[in-house]
């Protein structure tokens, strides 16, 4: 086997290598739950805290828009200053 064969196989074997390593990285660990962790139920809890959030931003974007409520909530926030 010449030199210049030998570093083809060399990187050959390392490009496999770092695709499979990229790929289990990727899937993440397919082996089961780990003991005590449930998967979906802490999927369960970030999309409901994400749902929250999402009616938050909707209230937000409405204050921020909306003139009249805009200017009717500084003058109150000025009232409670005096």
């Amino acid at each position: 086997m010449s030199f210049w064969t030998a570093v083809v196989v060399l990187f050959a074997i390392g490009c496999v290598t770092w695709l499979k390593a990229q790929r289990y990285r990727a899937l993440g660990d397919r082996r089961g739950p780990r003991e005590g962790y449930d998967h979906t139920a802490r999927e369960h809890e970030l999309e409901r805290e994400v749902e929250e959030m999402r009616k938050r931003i909707i209230v937000l974007e409405r204050i921020a828009t909306d003139d009249k409520r805009g200017n009717d909530l500084a003058r109150e926030i000025e009232k409670l200053r005096d």
